[in-house]
């Protein structure tokens, strides 16, 4: 069975820019950091697979294809975490002694 090529990622200078400056900076959650690399690795001049892209951050291909996706449906936005449903966290106030 033949494998579907992967969706081409093509970064301007300034989406580049971003991408490389929410990696440096020491504040940007985990997460992001990983998804900032993912789709980096995909705009490189070699056209990584799914597949390649997965054995190299030891991910699944599935991870690399959503976040492939989700970057072009929505740009930087689409790496951010979506709001989760459900009641939001209540914490009790402070107690002070």
């Amino acid at each position: 069975m033949p494998t579907p090529l992967a969706e081409v990622v093509a970064l301007t200078d300034s989406e580049r820019a971003r991408l490389e400056g929410l990696l440096r900076a020491g504040s940007t959650p985990q997460a992001l950091v990983f998804r900032c690399r993912l789709i980096l690795r995909a705009a490189d001049d070699d056209r990584p697979t799914n597949l390649q892209i997965a054995a190299e951050f030891r991910c699944d291909r599935h991870t690399v294809a959503v976040w492939r996706h989700r970057y072009r449906e929505h740009g930087l936005a689409g790496l951010l975490d979506a709001p989760r449903s459900g009641r939001p966290r209540s914490f009790p106030p402070l107690a002070t002694a």
